[in-house]
C-alpha cells in the first residue's frame, strides 16, 4: 500500500506533524505551498476571513497526481475553526475516487472539529472514504513537543496499521 501524506503549514506546526508521519509510515510527504503572503497581523487577519469564506487561493503544485496512492493523509492548520484556504483548494482540485483519507488538523486551542467536518465532507463528495482523523493541539509548543505529541497520537490512533494493508 502506498501513502502520501499532503500538507499545508504557514507556522511549521502542521509541517512537523506531517514530516513526523510521512517518516514514521515511509510516505512520500507533498507539501502545497499557498502563493499569497498569510504572514503578518493583518495578512493572517485576512486569512482568518478567506477560511471561513472558503475562498480560493493560488496554490503550488497546482494539482497532485493522486493516483498511484491508497492512502492520503491531509493536513492543515485550522484558522477561524476552518480549514486553511490551501488545503480547501487542494481538495477542491482532487480525485479521490477509491482512495482512503486521514484528514488532520493543527490548532492553537480549540476548533480542529470545524475543520475536520468540512475537509471530511468535501474529500467524501470527491470519492474518498474517511477511514480515521485527528486534531492535534500544538499552541505555546515548541517544535521538538510537537514530534513528540504526534509520535504518541499516532501510537493511540494505531496509525500504522492502515499502512500495512
Amino acid at each position: 500500500m502506498k501513502t502520501c501524506v499532503i500538507y499545508y503549514s504557514r507556522t511549521g506546526n502542521t509541517a512537523m506533524v506531517a514530516k513526523t508521519l510521512a517518516e514514521e509510515l515511509n510516505a512520500d510527504l507533498i507539501e502545497i505551498k499557498d502563493l499569497k503572503d498569510r504572514r503578518g497581523f493583518l495578512s493572517s487577519f485576512k486569512s482568518s476571513i478567506d477560511a471561513l469564506r472558503e475562498s480560493k487561493t493560488p496554490i503550488s503544485p497546482e494539482r497532485v497526481e493522486l493516483s498511484e496512492y491508497d492512502l492520503i493523509y491531509i493536513g492543515t492548520p485550522t484558522w477561524a475553526g476552518k480549514p486553511a484556504p490551501a488545503v480547501i483548494t487542494f481538495i477542491d482540485r482532487a480525485d479521490f475516487l477509491g482512495k482512503d483519507v486521514i484528514p488532520f488538523t493543527t490548532m492553537s486551542r480549540q476548533g480542529g472539529e470545524g475543520a475536520i467536518e468540512r475537509m471530511s465532507e468535501k474529500i467524501r463528495a470527491r470519492g474518498g472514504r474517511i477511514v480515521n482523523f485527528f486534531m492535534q493541539k500544538t499552541g505555546g509548543k515548541e517544535l521538538i513537543q510537537v514530534r513528540e505529541d504526534t509520535l504518541k497520537l499516532m501510537a493511540e490512533k494505531d496509525l500504522k496499521i492502515y499502512s500495512s494493508r
